[in-house]
């Protein structure tokens, strides 16, 4: 379960980093040039480390430098807003990608049920399609209390919830699929 946290914090921690800066210090150029060089750097990192980068690696990458220059460029308040929304539709389209989810699932589950993380790995991808369309519902009120608390607690809250159902399901799916497969017919 660590090594889970491990990769998804890896995976979005130029998105940790913008969020943490931009809520603390309200300084959008310092938030974005920070998650920009962070990403840049976590790269660097891998590579000098000899570690394999996928496909989420480098999509993540290159959606951090042109967004994040997007916004360094435009200054524009209602970029910003738009912002997170344009990141879930990315993701969500790199969701898409059949069997994306078994690098985050122990083997465990990947060799169990690898059919019904397949099935979890398309639900994420609508999750993100979803809260990419409520930020852009939410940012076109132009309220950015309502904004910051959807983005802040809304869509966190539910990724959280989703990791939670998910977890519980896998949980039961391999148990059961376990126990059948030790259930011997008399």
């Amino acid at each position: 379960m660590k090594d889970v946290f491990v990769k998804l914090g890896t995976d979005f921690l130029s998105t940790i980093v913008f969020l943490a800066l931009y809520l603390t210090t309200g300084n959008l150029a310092l938030a974005t040039g920070m998650a920009i060089a962070g990403a840049v750097a976590q790269v660097i990192y891998a590579r000098i480390r000899n570690r394999p980068l996928n496909f989420m690696t480098y999509a993540s990458l290159a959606l951090v430098i042109v967004l994040g220059s997007a916004t360094l460029l435009t200054d524009d308040p209602r970029f910003v807003l738009a912002k997170p929304s344009i990141a879930h539709f990315a993701i969500g389209a790199i969701m898409l990608k059949r069997g994306w989810m078994l690098r985050y699932v122990p083997p465990i589950v990947a060799e169990t049920i690898p059919e019904y993380v397949t099935i979890a790995g398309f639900a994420w991808a609508a999750l993100m399609f979803a809260l990419g369309a409520g930020t852009i519902a939410v940012a076109l009120t132009g309220d950015m209390k309502l904004w910051a608390i959807y983005v802040s607690f809304v869509a966190v809250g539910a990724k959280i919830l989703a990791f939670a159902v998910q977890y519980a399901a896998f949980r039961f799916l391999v148990i059961s699929r376990l126990r059948a497969r030790t259930t011997v017919p008399t």
